[in-house]
């Protein structure tokens, strides 16, 4: 009897433990799902923009910037970006990276050297791209999409560039005339009255070594004589 009595308190025991490991299973279970969460978490590949929105003005330049995570170990020949702009009638490429090396021919043609990349800042998970020579079609939705070994990411930020706004001219100063200006109205002068007196005194000369102009010139004088009496 008392045997009996044993094996029916084990049998009641049984249904109590077998809850107590399933409910330590499941938090054990739980623990390191948490675990699991939180280590996929803090390995999340991102890529971030430094600001989502830049203002400039046409003729000016720029410099867009995105930030990435980098691991110590991870190659540069598994970095792959493609950066592009997005418009209504196409989608232009500015910058283009293939298994760590740029790839120039795949910058659209409009970019063509206005674009230059700060490698130095790349291998440190930045993607510094100065654009100069901005135009008012240079605005829209820039983005860059980033491939490593730790994952894929992208973001995009806003760029508007507006017209440029007309200078006037600054007025000119009245210039003064110069030494050498002067010197040469002064000798452009001489030369004219040299020129009149040589004319004068030809004339002279021809009327006195002509008889007949002189003759005709002393009558002349002779009539005023005449008429003033």
């Amino acid at each position: 009897m008392e045997d009996k009595r044993e094996i029916e308190g084990q049998h009641d025991l049984d249904p109590r433990r077998s809850d107590l490991l399933c409910l330590w299973e499941k938090m054990i279970c739980r623990i390191l799902l948490l675990i699991s969460l939180t280590s996929c978490v803090s390995g999340t590949f991102v890529v971030k923009v430094s600001q989502t929105s830049y203002q400039a003005e046409e003729n000016h330049n720029i410099t867009l910037e995105w930030l990435f995570t980098t691991k110590p170990d991870s190659s540069s020949t598994s970095l792959n970006i493609y950066c592009q702009l997005f418009t209504d009638h196409n989608d232009p490429v500015l910058y283009h990276v293939h298994k760590g090396d740029e790839v120039p021919e795949s910058q659209d043609d409009r970019f063509a050297g206005r674009v230059q990349s700060d490698k130095d800042a790349l291998r440190e998970g930045q993607i510094r791209l100065h654009v100069s020579r901005l135009r008012t079609n240079d605005s829209g939705l820039y983005t860059c999409d980033v491939k490593t070994d730790d994952g894929v990411s992208s973001d995009r930020c806003l760029l508007n560039v507006t017209a440029a706004v007309d200078q006037p001219e600054p007025e000119k100063p009245t210039e003064r005339p110069q030494p050498e200006s002067r010197d040469r109205i002064g000798l452009y002068v001489g030369l004219i009255a040299a020129g009149l007196a040589v004319c004068a005194g030809l004339f002279v000369f021809r009327l006195c070594s002509n008889p007949d102009v002189r003759e005709h010139a002393e009558e002349h004088e002779l009539e005023n004589m005449d008429a003033e009496k």
